[in-house]
């Protein structure tokens, strides 16, 4: 029960920042989405970086990994925005920016990951 709360507060932390983060950043440019653009890299590098601490040795214990990378990044990242995105700029006939958001945030997620596990192990 206790595992199962962790990831709940943790869930809910995230998704109000993600919200937050959405609202204040996805209005800057017409046709990317700023704001789910960078809270799914900021968490990225974070799941990069606590599940690599995790690795280490047991630096972070399965309580903060289920906290943190279970709950915060799970509520704090979306698929299904990202998803919803895509959608829209397809169906705007914005090919371009389709293909840049797409590609920027699947190769700019995948580093932020490999920097949070790097980073990790710095500590």
């Amino acid at each position: 029960m206790k595992q199962l709360l962790l990831v709940f507060l943790g869930g809910g932390l995230g998704s109000a920042l993600r919200y937050a983060i959405a609202k204040s950043f996805n209005g800057y440019f017409q046709h990317f989405y700023l704001g789910t653009f960078l809270v799914n890299i900021i968490g990225c590098l974070i799941i990069g970086f606590i599940l690599g601490l995790s690795a280490k040795n047991n630096y972070v214990n399965e309580n903060y990994t289920l906290l943190l990378a279970t709950g915060f990044c799970g509520g704090f990242t979306t698929f299904s925005s990202f998803a919803f995105e895509k959608h829209t700029l397809i169906s705007a006939g914005e090919y371009l920016n389709f293909s840049i958001y797409t590609i920027s945030s699947i190769v700019v997620g995948i580093l932020a990951v490999v920097l949070g596990l790097w980073l990790s192990k710095l500590t």
